[in-house]
């Protein structure tokens, strides 16, 4: 019998246009498009071309005028501030449409940028949606990024205003912002016409007469301001991503694609329908946030968590659990760094028994491969199904995913189950030939690719085809390896560049990972390829362990040393492991590997602009030096 799944599965392949269509049909629109998919002038395929809508309008003004004014469309939890604060539909409308207002007054208008540089309150949100509403294109700067960092985004997009706040909190740690920006702005080239800073009372931050302009003060006078209609085609929002060249790429994304598959997306991969409490804890500098914290949940009239905090240490690593009884989350979306820091705190989940989670019904984890470890001991504690599912930036939502909405598959560990409706994955060799089940090659999507993608670059459309396109013509690359088995199942091996060769065999490190993380002492671990010249590259393993392990170091290596040999083969040469305290992070949670193997194949590194704690490359340095790698420098 044919799985729903398997039916939108192949109608959103064999006929994307009338699947998207049904899928448009859902969202509110001012004009209807006069075509689905206009593939007029390839590669720049557009979605919904001819339609107009505004995509704060379907988030908000569309429940309230369906009678979901009073449901929650927001709550704030922050244990940082010891505050839980809850916005009605009405009131989040009312409040972005006054701070609409706000950028209006100072000029915004229809195709003009702002950046958005703060922390994780509502003010934020508020923020991107005004934007929205009035046609003006949000940039969003993860809150804290480096002055020099914030001005190469300053200089790119060329905002008309920047929106701030005086601080934000890290951890138990102030971050005062305004210096940050006034220092960006002062080395860009490229200067903002006025900035609106938000004034918490950890820190007040002094403003610049003539350019500065106090939040509340503005908002005291406002008055609310009504949807602008924009064309489909028109872009929402840039989102950058770190390039290879240091440069950062401004990943697109339009009104019209975006709003229809990612309200789509909430009930057919997430199971989540209008009037449930989500959670994607997560940040509003990275693609979840804008998608799965601003976006789809309030375009599907759910409950959206914003969350400041983290897993661990504010207070306890009991947080997660206390968010999702207290706050009754059906489903909930997190890095899978989360849950190994919560599993490393309380291994056998103690603080989880003070909570009801009797509502809780699934996880989902992306943003690094999900080892079966950490998917394991989530499912033994949570008695909930774990979901691993994989996207991109450039994507804005998932490529391969099991779609809890539509047919719950058997989870296979390693996988994050099957291309979601919509994508035509596919693995082919480095001549572009498709290969066969099982085998790895590079994982890429035949175009077109389906809507709320990256339509372009900001900017820069010889870029986006050099970087995604030109390589396998005909098809986006994703520039993950990987292999998709008899079944369908995706596997997700490494990022094209983390396939290593040892004496000519191409080996996985994320294969090799999957196994150390097994070992039961181990709570999180990295594995990289380093140059060897007899073998061209050996891998070396990076273990971080549980809290209270007694052992000796010298035993668990050993131990993982022969596990590798046993599942993997003497073939995979790994002989080589440390224990270090914690591994180089991006504030996402993703594991700085390219930086590490720079440290141990002594090259000069940058400290990436994304890091969460610098001082963690001094003591990958010194672990490195101890097993006889690394006398590098920062260049």
């Amino acid at each position: 019998m044919t799985t729903p799944y398997e039916t939108a599965y192949a109608e959103s392949i064999n006929d994307p246009e009338s699947f998207w269509a049904k899928a448009a049909e859902d969202c509110h629109w001012y004009k209807k498009w006069d075509k689905v998919l206009d593939d007029s002038n390839k590669p720049f395929y557009r979605w919904f071309a001819g339609g107009e809508l505004n995509t704060c309008y379907n988030a908000l003004d569309l429940h309230v005028e369906n009678g979901r004014g009073d449901q929650p469309a927001m709550i704030y939890d922050s244990p940082v501030t010891d505050t839980v604060k809850t916005y009605t539909y009405r009131e989040l409308r009312d409040e972005v449409a006054k701070f609409a207002d706000v950028l209006a007054s100072q000029g915004v208008g229809k195709g003009d940028r702002v950046i958005v540089y703060m922390p994780m309150i509502p003010e934020a949100a508020m923020a991107m949606l005004a934007c929205a509403r009035i046609g003006a294109i949000h940039s969003v700067v993860f809150g804290g990024f480096a002055a020099k960092e914030l001005a190469t985004r300053i200089n790119d997009a060329k905002p008309k205003v920047i929106v701030s706040a005086s601080c934000g909190i890290e951890g138990k740690k102030v971050i005062a912002y305004k210096p940050l920006l006034d220092k960006a702005i002062e080395i860009a080239d490229f200067k903002p016409e006025s900035c609106i800073v938000y004034q918490r009372p950890m820190t007040t931050a002094e403003l610049i007469a003539g350019r500065d302009v106090d939040w509340a003060d503005a908002m005291a006078s406002a008055t609310p301001a009504e949807c602008v209609p924009v064309a489909a085609t028109d872009p929402l929002y840039i989102l950058y991503t770190s390039g290879t060249t240091g440069q950062p790429k401004g990943v697109v994304r339009d009104n019209g694609g975006h709003l229809v598959a990612l309200k789509w997306t909430m009930k057919a991969i997430y199971d989540i329908d209008a009037g449930d409490v989500f959670w994607a804890a997560s940040d509003v500098g990275w693609v979840v946030g804008h998608s799965y914290i601003v976006y789809a949940p309030l375009f599907k009239g759910a409950t959206t968590i914003l969350f400041e905090g983290k897993p661990v240490g504010t207070p306890d690593a009991g947080v997660f659990w206390r968010i999702i009884s207290q706050h009754k989350v059906k489903s909930q979306f997190t890095a899978p760094t989360a849950f190994r820091a919560i599993k490393r705190e309380d291994p056998n989940a103690e603080l989880m028994k003070n909570y009801d989670l009797s509502n809780f019904k699934i996880l989902f984890l992306a943003g690094e491969r999900s080892d079966p470890d950490t998917i394991q001991w989530s499912e033994r504690n949570l008695k909930v199904p774990v979901i691993d599912h994989w996207w991109q930036t450039e994507t804005g939502w998932a490529i391969a995913a099991n779609c809890m909405g539509l047919h719950h598959y058997p989870v296979k560990y390693g996988s994050p189950t099957k291309a979601v409706p919509g994508w035509d994955l596919q693995v082919v060799d480095a001549n572009c030939k498709p290969v066969a089940p099982g085998e790895i090659g590079a994982l890429v999507v035949k175009l077109p690719l389906p809507p709320g993608t990256l339509p372009t670059l900001w900017q820069n459309d010889d870029r986006f085809i050099e970087s995604y396109l030109d390589e396998f013509p005909g098809y986006y690359k994703t520039a993950d390896a990987g292999y998709i088995d008899e079944e369908g199942y995706a596997y997700i091996m490494a990022r094209t560049d983390d396939i290593i060769n040892v004496a000519g065999h191409r080996l996985s490190t994320g294969a090799m990972e999957e196994v150390l993380a097994d070992h039961p002492d181990v709570a999180e671990c990295a594995v990289l390829g380093v140059e060897d010249k007899l073998k061209g590259q050996i891998p070396i393993g990076f273990l971080v362990l549980n809290a209270g392990v007694q052992r000796s170091n010298d035993g668990i290596i050993k131990e993982v040393v022969q596990m590798v040999r046993d599942r993997i083969g003497p073939v995979a040469a790994f002989k080589t492991a440390t224990v270090v305290k914690r591994l180089p992070k991006t504030r996402s949670g993703k594991i700085l590997r390219g930086t590490i193997q720079k440290i141990a194949d002594n090259k000069e590194y940058g400290v990436p602009a994304t890091i969460d704690d610098p001082t963690t490359l001094g003591e990958m340095e010194e672990a490195l030096k101890g097993i006889g790698y690394a006398s590098s420098r920062i260049a």
